[in-house]
């Protein structure tokens, strides 16, 4: 890996981390994420691994289900459907009305 592709990657991700950061403003939103985000994402390798399959199923619900309260009380859609409705050339909300910054595309 070359010297000159790291800050191009760092840049990358601290666009991310900020993008993630206005969608996400509310400290309810934030940190019900923070408790959601790791239970979606271990829920296949705990149910691989360590506990039975109605676990890992169990831990993706609820940890999901958490990330959209959080979104709820933003006022903006979910990641992942704002971006399946980009694709389908449907309306979605990014990053709610009273967060929005002037240049949207600077994200």
């Amino acid at each position: 890996m070359s010297d000159s592709a790291t800050p191009r990657k760092v840049g990358f991700l601290r666009r991310r981390l900020e993008g993630w950061r206005l969608r996400h403003q509310l400290p309810f939103s934030f940190w019900i994420h923070m408790i959601g985000i790791p239970m979606a994402l271990l829920a296949a390798p705990i149910s691989l691994f360590f506990l039975e399959w109605y676990w890992g199923l169990g831990l993706f619900v609820v940890g999901y289900l958490l990330q959209w309260i959080g979104h709820r009380a933003e006022g903006n859609d979910l990641g992942e459907w704002a971006a399946i409705k980009r694709l389908l050339g449907l309306p979605y909300v990014g990053i709610a009305p009273r967060w929005n910054p002037s240049d949207p595309t600077r994200l």
